[in-house]
């Protein structure tokens, strides 16, 4: 048997002799340590805790789990993700990171807005990444 005139059955037997590698998502929190670690090797690198570009835990938390956002038992972000398409969760995403960064120089927390808005660019490019290796 060659690839070319390989039946149906022949791909399904294959198929159940060798299912195919269950890929975990990798959490935002891993996604964002990526791009923190990254950004923390090209400017000042960590603080005495070990953050990246000297971000406190407080300041972590309040990016990437604010208390507002975690009532309940279902976080926000979750329940809007799975109140959508892929494709309109992705623009949702695309729209809040436009949202942080037009606005970081208005607000008087510049540095936190931006975290946000490279929260959501990280979840963003995670959705896209992890999209495009189902293909």
């Amino acid at each position: 048997m060659s690839i070319n005139n390989a039946t149906p059955a022949d791909w399904n037997r294959l198929r159940k002799q060798h299912p195919p590698l269950e890929i975990p998502k990798p959490s935002i929190d891993d996604q964002m340590k990526v791009y923190l670690d990254a950004a923390a090797e090209e400017f000042d690198g960590y603080d005495e805790n070990g953050y990246a570009l000297k971000v406190s835990r407080e300041d972590w938390d309040a990016v990437n789990s604010p208390n507002h956002y975690n009532t309940g038992n279902v976080e926000c972000i979750e329940a809007i993700e799975e109140s959508m398409t892929p494709e309109a969760f992705r623009g949702y995403l695309k729209g809040n990171c436009m949202k942080y960064l037009w606005r970081y120089d208005y607000k008087g927390k510049p540095v936190e807005d931006l975290q946000k808005a490279q929260w959501y660019l990280a979840r963003l490019l995670g959705e896209v990444v992890f999209d495009n290796e189902e293909d």
